[in-house]
This record gives C-alpha cells, sequence and structure tokens, in this order.
C-alpha cells in the first residue's frame, strides 16, 4: 500500500466564536470559546486517515499536549514519528464571526523545531512508492522536500501560510502543488486560474496545480488535464478546517484511483460535511459519512 509521510504542525486551536472579526483598538466579547485540535498538518493527516489513506506524521508537540498525538492515533494515523518534547505546542487563535468566516493568528511552538537531522532520520523508513505531504507550519520546509526528491518520493507542497521565502524552496521538484487564490497570486503575480498556470508552468513545466477557490469550489491543471469542481452548497457554520479535509481527502483517493477528477468530487463532498461543523480536526468526516451520504 502506498504510503503519505506527513510533516506537519501539531496545534492547539482556541476558538472564540464572535459577531464581527475585532477591530483594531476594540474590544469585543465573545459569544462561545472552544478548544480543538488543530494545525494544517494534524487537520491534513487526518483528515488522509479518515479518507482510508496510510498515512504517517511526522512532527513536534509539547508535553502539555500529549492529547493531541493520542487524538491522531485515534483517528488512525501513525505517529511514531511525533516526538513529544520539553517545549510549548504550537497554537492558534481563530476568530469565528457570524457567517462562519474565520481570521487566524498562529504562534510555531514546537513545529518550528524541526531540523536536518529529524528529517533524515525519519525519511529513511520511505522510498519511491510513497508520497511526501508537507505544509509551511513546520521548520526545514526545503530540506524536507530535497531529502524526499532524492529517495524519490512524489512531492505534495501546501504553501500555507504563504510567504516571500517560498519563493527560494525548491518549488522545481514539486509534483503538486496545492494553494488557494491568495498563494497563487503570491507565486505566480496572476488572478485567473489560467493564466495562475500558465505562469508556474513556465518555471515549474513538470508540475501540477490544485487551486482551491472557496465557495467557488477548485480547479485541477497539469500538463495533461484541466478542470474545474464546483463546491457543494450547504449551510456554513464554521469554515476551519475545510481547506484541510479537502486536501487530505483529495490526495487519499488520487492515490487511490489515480484519477484527478474523481479525488476532486470526493474531497469537494468531505469540504462539504466538514464547514457544516464547529472545529477543524473535530469537524473532519469519515469516508464512511461519505460513502453512505
Amino acid at each position: 500500500m502506498k504510503r503519505v509521510l506527513n510533516f506537519g504542525s501539531i496545534n492547539v486551536d482556541h476558538v472564540y466564536t464572535v459577531e464581527h472579526f475585532v477591530r483594531p483598538g476594540e474590544t469585543l466579547g465573545c459569544q462561545e470559546y472552544n478548544r480543538f485540535a488543530g494545525g494544517k498538518g494534524l487537520n491534513q493527516s487526518i483528515a488522509l486517515a479518515q479518507a482510508g489513506a496510510c498515512v504517517y506524521h511526522a512532527g513536534k508537540v509539547g508535553t502539555a499536549d500529549a492529547w493531541l498525538k493520542t487524538m491522531m492515533e485515534d483517528k488512525g494515523v501513525d505517529t511514531r514519528f511525533v516526538e513529544t518534547i520539553n517545549s510549548p505546542s504550537g497554537h492558534a487563535i481563530i476568530q469565528v464571526n457570524a457567517s462562519g468566516e474565520n481570521s487566524i493568528v498562529i504562534v510555531g511552538g514546537a513545529n518550528q523545531l524541526m531540523n536536518e537531522a529529524d528529517v533524515q532520520r525519519i525519511l529513511s523508513d520511505f522510498g519511491e512508492e510513497d508520497y511526501l505531504l508537507v505544509q509551511n507550519e513546520v521548520s526545514a520546509v526545503p530540506q524536507v522536500i530535497r531529502a524526499a526528491k532524492a529517495k524519490g518520493l512524489t512531492i505534495v507542497f501546501n504553501p500555507a501560510p504563504m510567504h516571500s521565502n517560498v519563493l527560494n524552496y525548491p518549488l522545481e521538484l514539486v509534483d503538486i502543488l496545492i494553494v488557494n487564490e491568495i498563494e497563487a497570486r503570491s507565486l505566480s503575480g496572476e488572478i485567473e486560474p489560467g493564466a495562475i498556470y500558465e505562469t508556474l508552468n513556465q518555471h515549474y513545466p513538470q508540475m501540477a496545480i490544485l487551486l482551491t477557490l472557496g465557495h467557488k469550489g477548485a480547479a485541477y491543471l497539469s500538463p495533461k488535464i484541466r478542470f474545474c469542481q464546483p463546491a457543494k452548497k450547504v449551510r456554513v457554520v464554521d469554515s476551519t478546517g475545510a481547506g484541510d479535509t479537502f486536501i487530505g481527502f483529495f490526495l487519499a483517493e488520487l492515490i487511490n484511483t489515480s484519477d484527478p477528477k474523481a479525488a476532486l468530487g470526493f474531497a469537494a463532498r468531505a469540504a462539504a460535511i466538514c464547514v457544516t461543523r464547529h472545529g477543524a480536526a473535530d469537524s473532519i468526516p469519515s469516508r464512511k459519512e461519505l460513502e453512505t451520504a
């Protein structure tokens, strides 16, 4: 069975439900407070596992938050490469407004302590049949990409959160780039999906691009195929984690079927369920839910 190694963040999400996002100089009372498991890495690993993929998570978490590792295991994620350390965990402060939109502040914590020795040690167990998934909430991302490509893994990169250093990453080694509209514009300078692809294709001709478009759906653009997937229309309660759910279910189904179009449809259905629930990791559906819906 093909495996996915996810070098990813592990966070505690502190979620505040508010009428509107707090404005500069404003003090705003929240309507509800909740604590959830989160981090793009953790969310995507759980989504992969829930979608039926064989996923190994590589990351670091503080000893006070070892419950996050247990939760991942309970959801089917292999955590043998998750290290518990004597340091604060990563965490996020999330505002969710009346429309279900979110605004997020991230503290890196233990996620920023991944180093070259960790990368080499963990990748020694993986090879050409496997996939690497990595986001941009952990340290050593360029080293992870280079080391994984040297071992023949298929590289899937989600450069979120986006910052200028990403332009210096070895993007020529990436097989599938997963970006939203803001990230795509930062990388290409373009707005329209076709123009985004054409610009990036000039620099990275072998790269496929999965462009997530929020309520408009998603587009898959590669040298061989291009198509769009509309989003499912549902009542949005909380969009936190929807993108991570989409990515996990897309990659799991792509590995399962080798069919990007089928994978996008599958991912859209999963994300539609996710946004009807509160939380990030806690809102991710199971494969069985999609098959019986």
